[in-house]
């Protein structure tokens, strides 16, 4: 059994994917050719926004909108210690400083009442500036965006939806992408919408914003791309990569439906799973359950890989608690929900083509004693 099975998915994509793999072999534009502006414009239209930018990785898209903003030293940005550690990294690299906010036992998403505490608790404290907020989407399910933008107006702060993990989802009738000012999502291979190397897109109704994006994926440069306006990187996306996502997005929506469908059946035996609240959809990247102990999910990874059954724990150790980032002086028992989900969490297969057979074999295995 497959905990993510690009196999299969890749049966269904082969020919055409091929197809476009070999125009660009005959074009020769490899980085940022065609297919990359044609992925742009199907993103951009897909979420509902003006703007689509490709770039190299979900960590430079969520780097990249905080270099244009020029977050850097003296600057506090908040958000969580319970996801992957991009989202702080891309904080502490400009020389911000990561304020970490708990997470809601039911959805593992930001607490926002906890979120506005941690701003009032620096501007109190006087020795940084609060400049932005990055909530996280955690495995596919938005985050509280209506209450995350109304504390954002309050205290005049930035929003960067991490939409590494929910490219798919939704609130009511928005997608994610929207929300906030501008919105990152990652192609790793392993998300719902995936490429076979890295990628990343920004999303922004700003059209500034969306100049300085574009300018700085490509080492600052917007006129002449020997002449350096701003400090940029090397954000690029590949043609080939582009392709592959092209290809993949043409049946994203059928597969959202199977993720949702492989969802469901999980629910009706689990009842230990993230919370989804109504009118939210998940684009269901990974499905986890919440175990009572330390020592009850060891006993069930063991059972599960006794069976052949993959699992991998997401997030064995939650940012603040993390050698890297021991500098910011954060102890254990500080944001006790995050460090409990980290010692109780294990994440289930969770893709499109689980049969309802496998499935089963994954409950049995859970339930028997």
């Amino acid at each position: 059994m497959e905990f993510l099975d690009l196999k299969t998915q890749q049966k269904r994509i082969r020919k055409p994917l091929e197809k476009r793999i070999n125009k660009i072999l005959d074009h020769g534009a490899y980085i940022m050719g065609p297919e990359v502006f044609e992925l742009e414009e199907k993103l951009a239209d897909y979420c509902g926004v003006k703007h689509a930018i490709s770039c190299s990785s979900g960590t430079d898209a969520l780097l990249i909108p905080l270099m244009a903003w020029g977050i850097g030293p003296g600057d506090a940005v908040f958000t969580t210690p319970f996801t992957y550690v991009a989202t702080a990294e891309v904080i502490s690299i400009l020389g911000a400083t990561p304020i970490f906010v708990d997470v809601y036992e039911s959805t593992f998403n930001i607490d926002c009442e906890k979120l506005e505490t941690e701003i009032n608790k620096v501007i109190n404290d006087g020795k940084l500036k609060p400049k932005a907020i990055i909530p996280v989407d955690l495995f596919g399910l938005p985050a509280r965006y209506r209450l995350i933008d109304k504390i954002a107006k309050k205290y005049n702060l930035k929003v960067i939806e991490d939409a590494a993990q929910s490219f798919g989802g939704s609130i009511r009738d928005k997608k994610v992408g929207v929300f906030g000012d501008v919105a990152a999502t990652s192609f790793y291979p392993a998300k719902p919408l995936g490429c076979y190397g890295d990628g990343g897109a920004i999303f922004t109704n700003d059209d500034d914003l969306a100049e300085e994006c574009k300018a700085i994926r490509i080492h600052g440069t917007k006129k002449d791309k020997y002449n350096s306006e701003m400090i940029g990187l090397n954000g690029r996306l590949d043609s080939i990569q582009a392709a592959v996502l092209l290809e993949k997005l043409s049946i994203f929506d059928e597969e959202l439906e199977m993720r949702n469908q492989v969802n469901s059946y999980y629910r009706e035996y689990l009842n230990n799973a993230q919370y989804h609240p109504r009118d939210y959809q998940s684009a269901h990247a990974l499905f986890s359950i919440v175990l009572g102990s330390n020592d009850k999910r060891d006993n069930i990874v063991y059972r599960l890989s006794k069976n052949k059954i993959p699992s991998v724990v997401y997030y064995k150790f939650p940012i603040h608690l993390m050698e890297a980032f021991r500098y910011l002086g954060y102890n254990k028992g500080y944001l006790p929900v995050s460090e409990k989900l980290s010692d109780t969490i294990v994440s289930l297969p969770m893709h499109p083509y689980l049969t309802e057979k496998d499935i089963d074999c994954i409950l049995q295995t859970i339930q028997n004693k």
